[in-house]
């Protein structure tokens, strides 16, 4: 099983990033995916969810109209459109996923929101 976030990097306030995840060793499928964040210092924050087939979606207020969660279930990825980036967006952003076979996690992309 391996989840690979790719994305993250230095923007200034206001910009915007797009996280990707691509999946792998598992029924990509069968699994609800979720991004969660860690900011130094703190407890690792749940920030998106989308189900299975990509039919419902779920987002932490703090996020609420600036990211948008999407995936692909032909090419086994998922994404986070990040917009409108606040400098308390900074953080490790992690990609999961979850279902009856396992929680699975990848090694997480750094995002910077600076000037």
């Amino acid at each position: 099983v391996q989840l690979a976030e790719s994305g993250g990097g230095l923007v200034q306030p206001g910009g915007s990033l797009r996280l990707s995840c691509a999946a792998s060793g598992f029924t990509f499928s069968s699994y609800v995916m979720r991004w969660y964040r860690q900011a130094p210092g703190k407890e690792r924050e749940l920030v998106a969810r989308i189900s299975s087939a990509g039919g419902s979606t779920n987002y932490a207020d703090s996020v609420k109209g600036r990211f948008t969660i999407s995936r692909n279930n032909v090419k086994n990825t998922v994404t986070l459109q990040m917009n409108s980036l606040k400098p308390e967006d900074t953080a490790v952003y992690y990609c999961n996923a979850v279902g009856l076979s396992g929680n699975f996690w990848g090694r997480g992309t750094q995002v910077t929101v600076s000037s």
